[in-house]
């Protein structure tokens, strides 16, 4: 008998890097829902046998509703799954800062109008009725206003309750990625509902929705995090410093920006696990390490600021020290301390996990991004292994054509978008051990402890 076909839908897919991991546990997406073209060119490419919907998914609604029930026509299934995966820009904790800013001087409004975005995927679930739904988004969600469609101030995650209730059943996790083997810190709030009789008398009888963590920072009963160290110690070297050693000539996607001389010099003296600002004296005939390091504290309204008293110069033998500066007119020397978080140019910890991954990944001066001991940022292809995205088969290319007649040829994504949709997504290999406990948890005889279908730890998986 062949196995039952999981259809499922993705709304806010991206470029459907988050739903591969779905996809390998075992469901077949029929819609994926993105409004950016470029996003929805990836997503097309690599999902070519699901409709793809460039638009606002309240505009897409009916398109994917329609597009669901020929499926489900067809194969005579019910739909197993939901995943939305909404924008987070206006929950993060940058986010909020810049929209209290922007509201204290009167530029916005207080609520950011993009957290609604979940209101119209719930409208799109109610006439989908899938048998799971899964959210996620940053952390923040969980302190996030919005207004219902009664206009009534409400938390997203009562919103989100309410409209599922009676019928559906969950809650929120907090989920920290390095915690199932991925080498990332990255944290997410991970919420899962479902009306799936035998997952519903599972999890109300005290199972969780997702799966157990199996690696843990310090280690104990599970394994230890997989660090950024062991997780790219393959890669061949690169440098920053020119053109010719900052790209393999024959890894893909091996490469990383020139970075001027300034910039190099800073990155150059930066230890493991510290920034830039924080450098030390390299005058031999000196050599004093007792300079101030660079901090940050809460001003009177609450807003948190780097220090503008963090000395640039030696305050033993007066020689610049490598520290961030920009030039300035206003100062003796015609140089100054340059303005910047204490994570700013900051170097990461080989021994941890990497940071988050963000679309900035290939920016020094962008929090945690210098490689651990190497002087430059990582390169893309180290991106893509520490976000278990070498595990997929994903396709960057080709997206369009260009030039004319013979000349005519086909473009990959360029390098920018990579960095946006890997910042923006979901390392998959979560999405795939979660789509593995759902499945389980579907499959689970009632009365009976469901049984995890664990995959290969990530440390153990084959990425080249």
């Amino acid at each position: 008998m062949p196995d039952p076909i999981n259809l499922a839908v993705s709304l806010f897919s991206g470029a459907g890097i988050g739903d591969l991991g779905f996809r390998a546990a075992g469901f077949d997406f029929s819609v994926l829902c993105e409004i950016e073209p470029d996003r929805a060119a990836l997503a097309r490419l690599n999902f070519p046998d699901a409709r793809v919907v460039a638009a606002d998914v309240g505009e897409a609604g009916p398109a994917i509703c329609s597009e669901v029930a020929s499926r489900l026509a067809k194969y005579g299934a019910e739909l197993k799954l939901v995943t939305c995966t909404a924008p987070c820009q206006g929950m993060s904790k940058s986010g909020q800062g810049t929209l209290l800013r922007n509201a204290r001087e009167g530029k916005r409004p207080a609520l950011d109008p993009r957290n609604a975005l979940v209101l119209p995927a719930l409208d799109v679930i109610d006439r989908l009725r899938p048998e799971w739904v899964v959210f996620e988004n940053v952390l923040e969600m969980r302190n996030t206003l919005i207004r219902d469609r009664d206009g009534e101030l409400k938390h997203i995650l009562r919103i989100i309750h309410d409209r599922l209730a009676p019928d559906y059943d969950g809650r929120a996790y907090d989920v920290e990625f390095a915690d199932y083997g991925i080498p990332q810190r990255r944290q997410r709030l991970i919420t899962v509902f479902t009306r799936e009789p035998v997952a519903l008398a599972a999890f109300r009888a005290g199972s969780p929705l997702i799966p157990a963590p199996t690696h843990s920072k310090a280690g104990g009963g599970l394994s230890k995090w997989v660090s950024v160290r062991n997780a790219i110690r393959e890669f061949p070297p690169l440098d920053g410093r020119t053109a010719a050693t900052a790209e393999h000539s024959t890894l893909a996607y091996h490469r990383v920006p020139v970075l001027d001389a300034k910039k190099y010099e800073w990155i150059r003296h930066t230890p493991a696990g510290r920034s830039a600002f924080d450098n030390q004296c390299v005058n031999p005939a000196c050599g004093f390490q007792g300079n101030p390091t660079h901090g940050a504290s809460h001003d009177s309204s609450g807003v948190n600021r780097s220090h503008r008293d963090t000395p640039l110069y030696c305050q033993r033998c007066g020689e610049q020290l490598p520290r961030p500066y920009t030039e300035s007119a206003d100062t003796p020397t015609g140089k100054r301390l340059m303005s910047g978080y204490t994570s700013a140019y900051k170097r990461m910890d080989g021994d941890l996990p990497a940071p988050a991954l963000t679309r900035n990944l290939s920016y020094p001066c962008s929090d945690h991004k210098i490689h651990p001991t190497q002087n430059r940022v990582l390169s893309l292809a180290e991106a893509m292994r520490l976000h278990t995205l070498y595990h997929y088969d994903f396709r960057w290319g080709p997206l369009k054509q260009v030039g004319r007649g013979p000349k005519k040829t086909a473009k990959a994504a360029p390098d920018s978008l990579m960095r946006l949709v890997i910042g923006e997504s979901v390392p998959p290999f979560f999405f795939e051990l979660l789509g593995r406990r759902i499945l389980d948890l579907s499959r689970s005889e009632p009365g009976v402890p469901p049984q995890v279908n664990r995959p290969k730890r990530w440390e153990q998986l084959t990425f080249c």
